[in-house]
């Protein structure tokens, strides 16, 4: 446990952000899984765009790195693809 009052305040500031970015990452997974599960239905486009939407807010706010938040929607944008060409 910590003595200082600056490492205090860093300790609660840590766990707000902490809990801020789990809440944040989960939000970011239900909806990456709502649109895997749309595959193949008439709503896997707009699935889409509200996951890549998710992904990048979540890039802005620093929860996730930008060149995680490029490879996520890369991959879902290579699924989509698949998807609408069978």
């Amino acid at each position: 446990m910590a003595n200082h009052k600056s490492a205090l305040k860093r300790m609660r500031q840590s766990e707000k952000r902490t809990a801020l970015n789990r809440g944040r990452m989960s939000r970011i997974k239900t909806f990456i899984k709502k649109f895997i599960s749309s595959l193949g239905s008439g709503g896997m486009r707009s699935a889409f765009s509200t996951a890549q939407s998710e992904i990048q807010k979540g890039a802005a706010g620093g929860t996730l790195h930008k060149n995680t938040a490029n490879r996520k929607i890369s991959r879902l944008s290579k699924l989509l693809k698949s998807a609408e060409a069978k």
